[in-house]
């Protein structure tokens, strides 16, 4: 069977790069919009039914105007824009795609996030050190498996109301205390930055 990854790709300018928490919030509601868009039902389904792998590349200026001539599904999210592919072989991305690199997605926010009032929440593990790019993948899973987590109806309300949806670092205490209450957690691969089984994220209800 042809291992399949789902492309991301964001846009940092050297000028006006996003935020960490918008890239992060931007990724996780892309994959869900991805789910429920009704295109490519093929290919996510295929892709879905196998070990999910998630690939975050950068792109500025000419490489982003060529990552837009490629099929895919745009999300723009406060200082963030990023664009969703349709699941790919994972040695057979598109080449305009091909040559953007994975590293160099440490992003920074200038401010402390604000505090979650309510809603859904994605919790990044305060025991795994993680680029921006690695966290954006690990939260964009943790929101998948919080959607395969929730019942048709509350399925049906998320969507709605236009998935709503935070990413935050966890404490210590925060994590323990999600993974406790049953919290759906996303243990990676180990391809990359992280030792495989390593949990690096999950999903809070809210």
């Amino acid at each position: 069977m042809t291992e399949l990854v789902l492309p991301f790709v964001v846009r940092i300018e050297r000028a006006t790069p996003p935020t960490r928490t918008d890239a992060l919030e931007a990724a996780a509601r892309a994959v869900l919009l991805l789910l429920t868009s009704g295109r490519w039902p093929d290919e996510i389904a295929a892709w879905d039914g196998q070990r999910i792998r998630k690939v975050v590349r950068r792109a500025r200026a000419a490489e982003w105007r060529r990552a837009l001539t490629v099929e895919g599904l745009d999300v723009v999210h406060r200082s963030c824009e990023l664009r969703v592919y349709p699941p790919v072989p994972v040695d057979a991305w598109p080449p305009e795609l091909a040559r953007l690199q994975v590293g160099g997605t440490n992003l920074e926010d200038a401010d402390e996030p604000a505090p979650v009032a309510s809603g859904p929440v994605v919790l990044l593990s305060p025991h795994a050190d993680m680029t921006t790019g690695k966290a954006m993948a690990q939260a964009a899973h943790a929101a998948q498996l919080g959607w395969r987590s929730l019942s048709d109806p509350e399925r049906a309300a998320w969507q709605r109301d236009g998935f709503p949806l935070s990413v935050r670092d966890a404490t210590p205490a925060q994590w323990q205390a999600a993974v406790d209450a049953g919290a759906p957690v996303v243990h990676d691969g180990g391809f990359t930055e992280v030792a495989p089984g390593t949990a690096t994220a999950l999903f809070v209800r809210g």
